[in-house]
């Protein structure tokens, strides 16, 4: 699996944990993590950095299309 797929996995598995804090009880903290992941990805998706996958390609995982 390249780093792109993780990425977008990650992604995804944080958002919907944030919608789940959200129905059981912690509306605060799934609105932050949703800006969080939301704003993560936006700037990556400019700038080419995310933190996740420097850690990625550090463990071994295969460079994709839109980090290398």
């Amino acid at each position: 699996m390249s780093i792109d797929r993780v990425v977008l996995a990650f992604a995804g598995g944080m958002i919907l944990f944030a919608l789940l804090l959200g129905y059981i009880g912690f509306p605060t903290v799934s609105v932050i993590l949703l800006a969080f992941v939301g704003l993560n990805l936006l700037q990556s998706a400019f700038t080419g950095f995310c933190p996740l996958a420097i850690v990625l390609k550090k463990l071994g995982f295969q460079s994709g299309c839109a980090f290398n």
